[in-house]
């Protein structure tokens, strides 16, 4: 449990999943605390990339209608269990995914400057959709995140843009809409998977967005063969490792999970562009790990866990995934997962497992599967 004090509110605020030691990481930062401290004019506020609800609960205790607009289910659900927690009023915030058009015109804009410059592009043209030139427009992000690229952007998709001085290690970005017309340019990049026939489309906040990364690469070497029933590709990004899957595993069925609205789009976008005869064969889900999905009722879970949240480095969200995947599997069925050597999830694995075989490994990562047994 952490407290969240400033001169006008109290809040006790956890992360979401929740680490086992809630005060290991606190869930908020300067820059939220640098955001609140401003003056907000009376009305609807547009509150973006919330990480953990700090900046929502505060302007619901204010009695203000906030809109919460986030590619991350996790986050979302991080603000609905903190309302909970501080016992507000949930009827005052409404939560709107990435993807979905904006209904209204906001009073004000609250937005958590993302390190992706693409996904930073993509919600100030979602902005530009609704926003007025009376519409204040406030940002924030700790100070070395804030670049010359990151002002362009404002400047170029909204217009007249200036910086605060940095307090706390934070900066804010105030702009205004200056701009009449703005061309859009489109964020979707496409390029095509090397040793095959497919093309792969990322929106804008998919992980290595720009080229298959390494590790994907060496687990697409490594994955299972020849399985029937039904398969998980956990935290599936794009959907390279399941499309790959799908294709070595002709009996069985793929499904495809990730907290992010932007991640399962590309996935579903990936299969039907390349897959299209395989569409029956998948599903897709937004969704925190496997929670609510059938114990025991699964063959395969594959995996390229994170070993970081947010901004912080934390390997509790890999850990509840290894849990949920031993909770869904069946008996013999298996979770196949790569990552950095570094790690030690070989230990966590055989420790919950009770078994861990190293599958491949070269100089960077390994491959390792464990089998649940009865």
């Amino acid at each position: 449990m952490t407290l969240f004090e400033m001169s006008d509110y109290s809040l006790t605020l956890h992360r979401f999943p929740r680490t086992g030691d809630d005060n290991a990481l606190q869930a908020w930062d300067a820059a939220d605390e640098y955001l609140l401290d401003q003056e907000i004019p009376t009305g609807p506020v547009f509150v973006l990339n919330d990480s953990f609800g700090a900046l929502t609960c505060a302007l619901v205790q204010q009695g203000r209608q906030v809109w919460n607009i986030s590619d991350s289910l996790n986050s979302q659900q991080a603000a609905e269990k903190n309302l909970a927690e501080n016992q507000l009023d949930s009827s005052l915030v409404t939560y709107i995914d990435s993807l979905s058009a904006l209904p209204i015109t906001p009073a004000a804009v609250l937005i958590k400057v993302p390190k992706t410059l693409a996904l930073l592009e993509q919600q100030l043209g979602m902005l530009r959709t609704v926003i007025t030139a009376e519409t204040v427009i406030i940002g924030g992000a700790k100070a070395k995140d804030i670049h010359n690229s990151t002002l362009a952007l404002f400047e170029r998709i909204i217009g007249d843009t200036r910086t605060s001085l940095a307090k706390k290690k934070a900066r804010l970005i105030f702009s205004t809409l200056t701009v009449e017309q703005v061309k859009l340019r489109e964020i979707t990049l496409s390029w095509p998977l090397e040793g095959t026939p497919y093309v792969i489309h990322n929106h804008a906040n998919v992980f290595s967005r720009q080229s298959l990364d390494i590790g994907a690469r060496f687990f697409m070497r490594h994955l299972p063969r020849g399985l029937s029933g039904d398969i998980i590709d956990l935290g599936c990004g794009n959907g390279v490792i399941g499309m790959t899957a799908l294709a070595l595993n002709p009996d069985a069925r793929m499904h495809f999970v990730d907290e992010s609205w932007m991640a399962v789009a590309s996935a579903r976008l990936n299969v039907d562009t390349n897959l299209g005869h395989e569409r029956e064969r998948c599903e897709f889900t937004v969704n925190n790990v496997l929670s609510g999905f059938a114990a025991d009722s699964y063959s395969a879970v594959l995996c390229n866990p994170p070993f970081h949240q947010q901004n912080a480095i934390t390997e509790h969200v890999a850990w509840q995934m290894f849990r949920d995947a031993f909770r869904c599997l069946h008996y013999g069925g298996e979770l196949r997962i790569v990552a950095n050597r570094h790690l030690d999830h070989q230990a966590k694995l055989k420790k919950l497992f009770g078994n861990c075989e190293v599958v491949g490994s070269d100089s960077k990562f390994v491959v390792l599967r464990s089998v649940r047994l009865r």
